[in-house]
This record gives C-alpha cells, structure tokens and sequence, in this order.
C-alpha cells in the first residue's frame, strides 16, 4: 500500500516513515511543506495520505487544505490527518463530504504503533478513524432534534467506539458483550438513523459521519 507523508517536523516525518515501513506500506514521497505535499499527491499514485494540520509556510491549516482539495479531486481518496491538538473546525470540515476514508488522530496516538498503523488500514480501506479525545470534544455540543435522539445509550456507546474505527469484535470486548449483541446494536443504529440497505461497511462510515456532525 503506498502512503504520501505530510509534515514538516523532521523527526517525526522520519518515524513516521520507519513505522510504516516496518508495517509493508510503501512510502512513495515525504514532504515538509505544504506545495510538496500537493505535488506528492498529484504526481503519485498514492492509495492513502497521512498529513499534519499544520504544514509552512503559515503553520495554520495548510495541510488540511491540500487534503480537503486532494479528495475533491479524488473523492474518497483516504486521508488521516494527525494534529497536536482537537481542533473541532478542522475535523468537521475533514467530515463535512459525508465520506469515508477520513480519520483524524491526535500527534500523541502515534506512539501506539499498532494503533496507529491500524488507523492507517482503516482509512485506507475506506473507514473511519477518530481519536477518542476528538470524538468526545466533537459530541460535547447540544445535539438537538436530530435522529440522534432516537438512539438508546447503549447504542450511542456502540457509535461512539464505531467512530473510533473498531470493529465489532474490538466494541464487543470493550463494552464486555457478545459480537452478536453488538450486530444486533448496529442493526437497530442503521435503523433509527435511516441508512437504507447497503453494505455495512458504508452504513458504518455514514452512522459515524452522522454522528458526529449531530445528526
């Protein structure tokens, strides 16, 4: 699987590089600022991009943008966009296409090598994945009248770690229930927020794309 890089720490942009590596991606191109990033990303046949937020020459959110247009060009092309801190703008305008591929994890989780190359598979193959600290300071805000609402706790429980990209075996171990209890959970979750039949997978990305947006 080739991966573009985006960030302009070099320590970082180097272990970055050296994990993924070690985990059978190809790293086809590691940029430090943000017109390099885009080039990488036009010039490349890269199958996912792992960028930080904040790139040069301005250090605000040119990173972003470079993601936000690479998908507009491609749409759903995955994106994992790592930041120093939860930045709610950005990671509802990230959100904002109703796609998948998209995941959005704090500079710290990086440490967590498996999780972290686990984040990576999982955008790359077209799912969510979302720190839990973005997660909670996303759902902080008043959720209204919204499908939301229709939602049992337990089922809110059941979106929220599905927002994180786990899987039904990884939310049954979590939440110390069976898998067929938490199939039967995201059954009932399609349900209330209207997701027609279609592949789960889809379904799971627009439940938590939903979710998160309020609804």
């Amino acid at each position: 699987m080739r991966v573009v890089i985006g960030e302009d720490n070099a320590l970082l942009r180097d272990g970055l590089t050296r994990i993924l590596e070690a985990n059978d991606f190809e790293v086809v191109a590691a940029a430090e600022h943000a017109d390099g990033l885009a080039d990488a990303l036009r010039e490349t046949e890269a199958d996912v991009a792992v960028v930080d937020v904040r790139m040069p020459p301005t250090f605000t959110d040119e990173g972003l943008r470079v993601a936000i247009a690479a998908r507009a060009e491609r749409p759903g092309f995955p994106v994992l966009v790592l930041s120093q801190y939860v930045e709610q703008l950005y990671a509802r305008e990230l959100l904002s296409s109703g796609d998948g591929g998209v995941g959005y994890l704090l500079k710290d989780r990086v440490s967590d090598v498996s999780a972290f190359v686990d984040a990576v598979r999982t955008v790359a193959s077209g799912g969510t994945a979302l720190d839990p600290e973005v997660v909670s300071t996303l759902l902080s805000r008043r959720q209204g009248d919204t499908p939301l609402q229709r939602l049992t706790e337990r089922e809110r429980e059941v979106l929220a770690l599905m927002a994180e990209g786990r899987s039904n075996t990884a939310i049954a171990a979590q939440l110390f229930v069976t898998e067929k209890a938490i199939a039967k959970h995201t059954s009932n979750i399609f349900a209330k927020l209207d997701l027609p039949p279609d592949d789960d997978d889809n379904r799971r990305v627009l439940a938590v794309v939903a979710y998160l947006q309020g609804g």
